[in-house]
């Protein structure tokens, strides 16, 4: 039989993670719909959308685009979206030549055109090679968008939009953010292609 205060970890945790993701709808459901437009928006004009982020976040970017290149919810076709820094040769070189803030930016450059959208994870706001990503992104003509927590940061400078999850838990933020990614994608393929 398990410790009781151990199934107590489990409920007090999980609550927490529900009542936060009902204050994100409250706080930021305009907001949230507005990103998943701009993503829609991208693909049905034959865009491409970019993610990145640091650390977990970096594993929700590989999951978010695993799901709209693969599929979310039914078969349709695939969508043009990658995870900047996802080939280990390149992010590597870019760190050790140009150093790790650069791993980002670097890509956005050379891959990212007028109209695309580029999405930035980061819980503080402040991770310096997200954020120049999405500097980088904009100078290209992209629309950025940011996932961050509560707290206001340089994030808001570089994006058309942001989404502040109202948490300063870096568990809690990173649960709202792949949930968040996992309505887009539904979103994306029922307006895609409707069944």
């Amino acid at each position: 039989m398990p410790n009781p205060d151990i199934r107590q970890e489990f409920t007090d945790q999980l609550n927490a993670s529900a009542e936060l993701k009902k204050a994100l709808i409250e706080k930021q459901g305009e907001v949230m719909a507005k990103i998943a437009v701009a993503v829609i928006d991208a693909f049905r004009n034959g865009h491409r959308v970019y993610w990145c982020g640091n650390g977990g976040s970096f594993t929700d970017a590989h999951h978010i685009v695993g799901e709209l290149v693969g599929k979310y919810g039914y078969d349709r076709p695939p969508l043009p979206s990658f995870v900047l820094g996802a080939g280990v040769a390149s992010l590597t070189a870019i760190a050790n030549d140009y150093g790790y803030e650069h791993i980002f930016s670097r890509e956005a450059r050379a891959c990212v055109e007028t109209g695309d959208v580029v999405v930035g994870l980061t819980t503080s706001g402040n991770s310096r090679n997200v954020c120049d990503a999405l500097a980088a992104s904009q100078e290209k003509g992209a629309i950025t968008i940011g996932l961050a927590g509560e707290k206001k940061a340089r994030i808001d400078e570089v994006s058309d939009l942001v989404l502040h999850v109202p948490s300063a838990l870096t568990p809690r933020i990173q649960e709202c953010h792949i949930t968040v990614g996992h309505v887009i994608c539904d979103l994306v393929e029922k307006h895609l292609f409707p069944k």
